[in-house]
């Protein structure tokens, strides 16, 4: 592997900010949400979440494997579920080429492949948040009042992915609790004005 170039290192980060321009391909049926900077912020966050229900302890690969799982879209674009029905894409090529002769090349191509293998507890666990990540997506899209998250839902396509597509036992609890849950909650029922503010009801 050639040595590392300073110049390529920058020229990665200045592509990983370009993410954020680029948005999800759900946005065609959302009208609105995540581009992929976002998208892998929460994923990280949900990973996390779920290395501590099922007790895995390597938290730093875990984050690692969250921040580069999706990254070759740069260079691929993503894809919704009717585009997977006609586009092909190479995300190992696009891989290579973004971490070519940079400092993390050797790193990370090793654990984008194991993330793309999903045998090991961090890339199942990583997978599992990318695909939560959706369903948070829906349930923000239903208070937006986007209704086909409702036609998906009664044709149980959700249910499908969490009963045959997630790996860990967390995650598939963490599912069901989601389908009970309120995006709103977060603000509702933690501390404002009505709950412990000047709004708050006097005895």
């Amino acid at each position: 592997m050639a040595k590392s170039n300073p110049k390529r290192d920058i020229e990665l980060l200045y592509e990983i900010g370009t993410l954020r321009f680029i948005d999800r391909t759900w946005k065609q049926y959302f009208q609105g949400g995540q581009n992929l900077a976002e998208h892998h912020f929460r994923v990280t966050w949900i990973a996390l979440i779920l290395a501590r229900m099922e007790g895995a302890t390597n938290t730093d690969k875990i984050m690692k494997m969250a921040l580069l799982h999706d990254i070759a879209e740069s260079r691929t674009g993503d894809v919704n579920y009717i585009q997977r029905q006609y586009v092909i894409r190479n995300e190992e090529q696009g891989i290579k080429d973004m971490l070519a002769v940079t400092s993390v090349e050797e790193e990370f191509l090793a654990l984008w492949q194991e993330y793309e293998e999903k045998k090991c507890i961090e890339a199942q666990i990583v997978k599992d948040a990318d695909n939560l990540d959706v369903d948070f997506e829906l349930h923000e899209a239903t208070v937006r009042g986007i209704m086909v998250v409702n036609n998906w839902r009664s044709q149980k396509i959700r249910q499908h992915v969490a009963e045959t597509k997630l790996f860990t036992k967390s995650a598939k609890k963490l599912w069901k609790a989601l389908e009970q849950s309120d995006p709103h909650d977060w603000h509702q029922n933690g501390r404002n004005r009505f709950t412990s503010g000047d709004w708050q009801k006097k005895p």
